[in-house]
C-alpha cells in the first residue's frame, strides 16, 4: 500500500480511537500506561539492538556528538522511559474536570469541562525517548497520537512504538491509540502537517522544521522547543552565585533547548565577572564569542556578531555581550530571544521585578539556571515539549496542556425568544 493511503487510514483509525478514548475511565488508561511500561522493560534488549543500528548508521553519516547523545539509548534510558509512563499513570486525570458552573438569567446552568484535543500529530527529530513520552501523555489525556520521528531514529522508534501500541491495545485501548509513520522521507512529514484527521500538530525540532510547519501546515499547530536563552548578570549580582548559574546553564547539558546561548553582563560587573567566568567556561570546553568589550577583558574570545546573537548553538558555544544596564539587556532579549527561558542574576528586588514583568518568555527566572524549564521539574512529569507560543499552551506541556474545554449547559425547557 502507498504510504499516502496508509496515512489516510491511520488518520481514520486515530479518529475512531479518539472518540473512544474521550470517555475512557481513568483506571483503564492508567492500567494501559503501566502495561506499556512493562512492555518497554520486557523488550529492552530488542529496543537497544535497534537503537544500535541507528547509531551505526548515524556515525557512518558523520552525525555530530550532541545529536548522537540525543539519539543514544542505554538500559538506564529505557528504564527512565518506563518510569516516565508510570509517573504519568500516577498523575491526576484532567479529562472531565468541571472548571466552574454558573447560572444565566434564563435559568440555564452553564459550565466548562476539560476534554481531550482529539487526534494529536507529533513530528520530532533524533530523540527516541519522545516516542514513549508523547504516547503516554496523549493516552492519559484521552488523545490518539500519530508519531513521525526523525529518520535517524527510525529503527528505535519503530521498536518502541510497536511495543507501546501492542501493550496499550492488549490492555483494552482502542486500535489506533498509538501509531507511528514509518516512512522517513520529507513528504511524509508534509503529509502529516496537512492530514485532515489531525486536531493539532506539535513539532519538536529545529528551525528548519518550524519553518516548514509554518509554511505548509493546514492544521492547527503548537510550536515548541526553539530556545535562544539568555542569562543576564546584573551589577548587583553575587558573582559566585552568578558563576554557578552561568556554568550550569551552559554546560550541564548544552544541546537542549533550555541551555543558555547568550550571556549578558552589566558593564559594572563585567571587569570582575567576565574574565573569571569565561576562563571557567573555556576550561570546560566552551567556545566563546564576545563583543569588543568582552574581548578587551578576555582576549581569547572570538569576535561575536549578529549571527551569534540569533543562533541557538545546541552545543558548547556561547555568545557574550557587555550591556549598559537592565534596559539594554531586556532590549537584547526582546530582539533575539525566542520566548523560551530567560534569567537574571541580581540582588536588586526592583531589577528582579522589572525583569519578571518586562521579559516576554514562557519561563522567566530570578537567580536560577534556565535549565530548570522542564516538565518534570515543574511537576508535570514527562512533557510533550516547551511551547514558545502564547495561544492554548505556553511553557512545558504536560497532560493538562493536551486538553481543551467545552461548555455544558443544563436547562429545564427554556427556549430563546
Amino acid at each position: 500500500m502507498d504510504w499516502r493511503e496508509e496515512l489516510k487510514e491511520m488518520g481514520e483509525r486515530a479518529r475512531c480511537a479518539a472518540r473512544a478514548l474521550a470517555t475512557m475511565r481513568t483506571e483503564a488508561k492508567d492500567a494501559a500506561l503501566r502495561a506499556m511500561a512493562v512492555g518497554l522493560r520486557e523488550s529492552a534488549s530488542s529496543i537497544l539492538a535497534e537503537n544500535e543500528q541507528d547509531l551505526t548508521d548515524a556515525r557512518a553519516s558523520g552525525m555530530d556528538e550532541a545529536t548522537l547523545d540525543r539519539l543514544t539509548l542505554t538500559p538506564q534510558r529505557v528504564e527512565a522511559m518506563a518510569v516516565g509512563l508510570e509517573e504519568i499513570a500516577a498523575f491526576r486525570d484532567p479529562v472531565g474536570e468541571v472548571m466552574g458552573m454558573w447560572s444565566a438569567e434564563q435559568g440555564l446552568r452553564i459550565g466548562r469541562v476539560r476534554v481531550p484535543l482529539g487526534v494529536v500529530g507529533i513530528i520530532y527529530e533524533a530523540r527516541p525517548n519522545v516516542t514513549a513520552d508523547a504516547a503516554g501523555l496523549c493516552l492519559k489525556s484521552g488523545n490518539a497520537v500519530i508519531l513521525r520521528g526523525g529518520k535517524e531514529a527510525a529503527c528505535s522508534n519503530r521498536a518502541i512504538a510497536g511495543v507501546l501500541s501492542r501493550a496499550a491495545e492488549g490492555a483494552g485501548m482502542p486500535e489506533g491509540t498509538v501509531q507511528l509513520i514509518e516512512a522517513t522521507d520529507r513528504e511524509a512529514s508534509v503529509a502529516l502537517m496537512q492530514l485532515e484527521a489531525l486536531d493539532v500538530l506539535i513539532p519538536r525540532g529545529g528551525k528548519a522544521l518550524k519553518q516548514a510547519v509554518a509554511a505548509q501546515a493546514r492544521v492547527p499547530y503548537i510550536m515548541t522547543g526553539a530556545g535562544n536563552c539568555h542569562v543576564f548578570v546584573d551589577e548587583t549580582a553575587k558573582l559566585d552565585m552568578a558563576l554557578d548559574i552561568v556554568v550550569n546553564a551552559k554546560c550541564q547539558r548544552s544541546a537542549v533547548c533550555n541551555a543558555m546561548e547568550t550571556l549578558l553582563v552589566h558593564k559594572k560587573a563585567a571587569p570582575a565577572f567576565v574574565p573569571a567566568a569565561l576562563a571557567e567556561l573555556a576550561k570546560r570546553g566552551v567556545e566563546l564569542r564576545g563583543d569588543d568589550a568582552v574581548r578587551a577583558l578576555f582576549p581569547e574570545a572570538l569576535p561575536a556578531g549578529t549571527a551569534d546573537w540569533e543562533t541557538e548553538f545546541h552545543g558548547m558555544v556561547l555568545a557574550v555581550r557587555v550591556v549598559e544596564d537592565l534596559k539594554e539587556a531586556m532590549d537584547h532579549i526582546a530582539r533575539w530571544g525566542t520566548g523560551h527561558s530567560e534569567a537574571i542574576v541580581t540582588e536588586s528586588y526592583a531589577n528582579a521585578q522589572a525583569f519578571l514583568a518586562g521579559v516576554d518568555a514562557a519561563a522567566v527566572y530570578v537567580n536560577a539556571s534556565t535549565r530548570f524549564t522542564d516538565g518534570s521539574v515543574f511537576g508535570f512529569g514527562a512533557e510533550m515539549g516547551i511551547s514558545t507560543q502564547k495561544l492554548h499552551a505556553r511553557g512545558p506541556m504536560g497532560v493538562e496542556q493536551l486538553t481543551s474545554t467545552k461548555f455544558i449547559v443544563y436547562g429545564a425547557g427554556q427556549i430563546r425568544r
